[in-house]
């Protein structure tokens, strides 16, 4: 895998990680039975995932690189 692909989707992970910091931050405000409180919930956690993907492809495309060597 190309080390261009591999920096990206790490600088990638460290904006998907702030951005989760910031709902997170943001439902710390709210009641947590509010409709603004359960709409950031909802994004907090699709943000995780797409954290969890982002870890699995660098994990995959580190460990590639290491056997091309």
């Amino acid at each position: 895998m190309h080390t261009y692909l591999l920096e990206y989707m790490k600088i990638h992970l460290v904006s998907l990680e702030q951005d989760q910091q910031d709902v997170s931050q943001q439902m710390e405000q709210l009641d947590p039975n509010s409709k603004d409180y359960v709409e950031l919930d909802f994004e907090y956690n699709w943000l995780g995932g797409q954290i969890i993907a982002t870890r699995h492809f660098i994990q995959i495309g580190e460990e590639h690189n290491g056997n091309q060597e």
